[in-house]
């Protein structure tokens, strides 16, 4: 339903793949959608696609590019620690610079979400990037990176309670940093957005998508907005 456009890194000058999806409807605003570990795969483009049917104009950045151009992953254990090692081969400084040319990219209002290391991401350009207006983070194991960083923008979080990456400590870490920031829990494990996992859960996926979008249309995002 999208297609593919070039963007230039804010960071570095670097030109990179994203995936653009146009809102169906009157528009929303503008939303950035960060990929999992995996690269922006045939999921991630389902959810942008998704945004796009509630009339967002949506853009997947794809931040692998310098090293591995068009880089997607299944869920194999081969994948996920490929994917691994090219998410830590991406310094936040670099991500931060390939957001912001996202974002510059979207007329206002531009949002920002993202799932898994995209989590992780989505709070970093909600610390440090310009333009945004609220952001929804996904099991972002890697915000425990960044808890010296507050968000610039209303942002909300969502993890899994049997989560084995981000265990309970992890989350009430966060939780005391920021006790102004809404933490949801759900009763699934990680990566409970996609339905190619073994963790997807129907339900957890659907109201963390619902928190989410209700988010986003109490800070600006109504129908017909630029």
């Amino acid at each position: 339903m999208g297609e593919t456009i070039r963007l230039k890194s804010r960071f570095d000058g670097f030109e990179f793949a994203a995936y653009h999806a146009p809102p169906r409807d009157a528009r929303r605003g503008g939303l950035v959608l960060v990929q999992e570990i995996f690269g922006v795969t045939e999921h991630i483009r389902e959810l942008c696609d998704g945004f796009a049917e509630d009339g967002y104009e949506v853009i997947a950045p794809s931040l692998y590019d310098r090293v591995a151009p068009g880089f997607t992953a299944d869920y194999s254990p081969q994948s996920i620690e490929q994917g691994r090692e090219l998410s830590q081969a991406a310094p936040w400084d670099q991500v931060q610079g390939d957001l912001q040319a996202a974002i510059d990219a979207l007329a206002a209002n531009v949002f920002v979400t993202g799932f898994c290391w995209g989590g992780a991401a989505a709070w970093l350009a909600a610390c440090r990037c310009d333009g945004l207006t609220a952001a929804s983070c996904f099991y972002g194991r890697r915000i425990s990176e960044l808890l010296d960083e507050t968000p610039k923008v209303p942002t909300i979080l969502h993890f899994g309670k049997t989560d084995p990456t981000i265990p309970p400590e992890k989350v009430e870490e966060i939780r005391a940093r920021h006790p102004e920031l809404p933490i949801y829990l759900y009763d699934a494990g990680h990566g409970f957005v996609s339905d190619r996992r073994a963790d997807y859960d129907a339900d957890s996926a659907r109201l963390a998508r619902l928190r989410t979008l209700a988010l986003f249309s109490r800070s600006g995002g109504a129908r017909g907005e630029v």
